[in-house]
């Protein structure tokens, strides 16, 4: 790669890092594991990056990524072979009414709830609705058809339903 490129790279991984890390974190549930993840694919990138397309129509060099991101965490939970669990949850009865921290709760709920969705589901779910993907972004990224795309969300959807509203606690906003 010639410095031109070397720079572009930089720039897009300043760019981009949050972002890619925020993903990551949703498809694997720990942050050490999710820069990680984020590190061995910008490696994989970095090797491709002269033969990745940088038209943005397609979504460019983060499509890519995001792709890369959510095929690797696929790869990652096959190899390990350990099913999540959802772990304590805390009820509604737990929670102060006003507490501070009740939206980080919240959020602690759906995260737990999306980690423990298959993981292919789960990059569904993280690019669609997390990551705001169309089906057909999703399904592009993913190396899906759009049906599969639309099945998966869709009961992803309806397992997110019913887990958080188990918990008593379900976040009020709608899931779709």
């Amino acid at each position: 790669m010639d410095a031109g490129g070397e720079e572009e790279f930089r720039r897009f991984v300043q760019a981009r890092w949050n972002a890619l890390v925020r993903t990551a974190y949703l498809l694997t549930g720990d942050q050490g594991r999710a820069e990680d993840l984020v590190q061995q694919v910008l490696v994989k990138v970095h090797r491709r990056w002269d033969h990745i397309s940088r038209d943005e129509t397609s979504g460019g060099p983060y499509a890519y990524t995001r792709a890369a991101l959510a095929n690797e965490s696929a790869s990652w939970w096959r190899r390990r072979r350990v099913a999540e669990t959802l772990g304590e949850v805390p009820t509604h009865a737990d929670r102060a009414t006003g507490d501070a921290y009740a939206a980080y709760d919240t959020r602690d709920e759906v995260a737990r709830a999306v980690l423990a969705l298959p993981p292919r589901m789960r990059a569904v779910v993280v690019l669609r609705y997390f990551d705001d993907l169309s089906e057909a972004a999703t399904a592009d990224a993913l190396g899906m058809s759009l049906g599969s795309v639309k099945s998966q969300a869709s009961r992803g959807l309806d397992r997110l339903r019913t887990v958080l509203q188990q918990t008593n606690g379900a976040p009020e906003r709608s899931l779709s």
